[in-house]
């Protein structure tokens, strides 16, 4: 069963913007914890962005300023909104939400910066 859907990824040239959403499926319960999450090709899947169940908001120390978190929970949805995109933001991201000692990933949306 899918828990957790990802859109809105795609291909964007330099400075450009995108918001990737995730479908939070209500099977989860209520997370403690949503974030993001990217991996480039050839590296390790790092950490984007996290945001708790109290609204507390940290990024991953390799993410820019141009990256904001945010959720809809009454529509169990979250967002990552990112401006000013660069090549070196090209990654598939995921979703990752975690209730308890139970984490769940998305099946991951791609995004490619390029001209």
């Amino acid at each position: 069963q899918v828990q957790l859907v990802e859109s809105g990824g795609g291909l964007v040239q330099p400075g450009g913007s995108l918001r990737l959403s995730c479908a939070v499926s209500k099977t989860i319960g209520s997370p403690d914890i949503l974030g993001w999450y990217r991996q480039a090709p050839g590296k390790q899947r790092e950490l984007v962005a996290l945001l708790t169940d109290g609204g507390i908001i940290s990024y991953g120390r390799s993410v820019p300023g141009r990256f904001t978190i945010s959720r809809d929970a009454t529509a169990n949805m979250l967002y990552l909104q990112m401006v000013n995109l660069q090549p070196e933001d090209t990654a598939v991201y995921y979703c990752h939400t975690r209730t308890g000692g139970d984490g769940k990933w998305g099946q991951g949306t791609q995004v490619t910066v390029s001209s």
